[in-house]
């Protein structure tokens, strides 16, 4: 003990370390003589202090959970608005082919269409007669054939359709070609409608993926300003890295 005093008495801060110390010594004894209650009843009036102690820490501690709270929150949902930017960006281009895809299968459904009224003028004048031999049956059953081939090749008619159509292998080959063209029409009138109905759909996946991106870019926004205004109470080891890149993604994508 005499040489802890020695040390007080001869160090160059002595005076201001006996103060310090004889406060801390002091302090529980000034809290009570504070209330009279204290005075009364020290036991309580000591639980009260530390009671209020531990109160404000628990506050404290209580703040500090929100604040790293708001920001990890901040952090995922600019994550979120990120992928949903590059979400919106791919259905925008999804819808950009399938709108592609519309246009050119009706331009092909009235190219088809115009080519059915050619045939149909040209039929009006074709002599009308019916094979009069084998021989000539077998000639119209090979033109039927390779003119619904060449359509299939096309694409202008389903592979299944010289069996599924009913094509009549007697008729003239004018005749003939006349109704492999209003085939080859009603079957790109069939994939025109498909193709507008494909638009569609992703015409409204589209709206929705940009009304997702602008919810969560507003969501972003929001934690972001949240996290920043708790920043003063994140613990000294905690990370503010998810704040910054909130306020980085919004400078991006105002």
């Amino acid at each position: 003990m005499n040489v802890v005093a020695e040390m007080f008495l001869e160090a160059p801060v002595a005076p201001v370390a006996i103060w310090i110390v004889l406060m801390l010594l002091s302090l529980p004894a000034l809290l009570m003589l504070a209330s009279p209650q204290a005075i009364r009843d020290p036991h309580r009036a000591a639980l009260n202090t530390f009671g209020f102690l531990r109160r404000h820490h628990e506050a404290r501690e209580r703040r500090q959970n929100e604040a790293v709270a708001a920001v990890r929150y901040a952090g995922e949902v600019a994550v979120a608005a990120d992928r949903a930017v590059l979400a919106a960006q791919r259905w925008h281009e999804t819808w950009q082919h399938a709108d592609d895809h519309a246009t050119r299968a009706w331009q092909q459904w009235q190219d088809a269409e115009r080519q059915v009224t050619r045939l149909r003028a040209a039929a009006a004048f074709r002599p009308a007669w019916s094979p009069r031999t084998p021989s000539e049956y077998a000639d119209r059953e090979r033109f039927l054939h390779r003119t619904v081939h060449a359509a299939v090749a096309r694409g202008d008619l389903p592979a299944d359709a010289l069996t599924s159509l009913g094509f009549d292998a007697g008729r003239h080959p004018v005749e003939q070609e006349l109704a492999v063209q209003r085939a080859v029409a009603a079957h790109r009138q069939e994939l025109c409608l498909s193709a507008q109905a494909a638009e569609q759909t992703a015409w409204h996946d589209a709206q929705l993926a940009v009304a997702t991106r602008d919810s969560l870019r507003r969501a972003a926004t929001e934690a972001m300003a949240q996290a920043t205004a708790l920043r003063r109470d994140l613990p000294r080891h905690a990370t503010t890295a998810a704040p910054a890149r909130g306020r980085s993604w919004v400078q991006q994508t105002a």
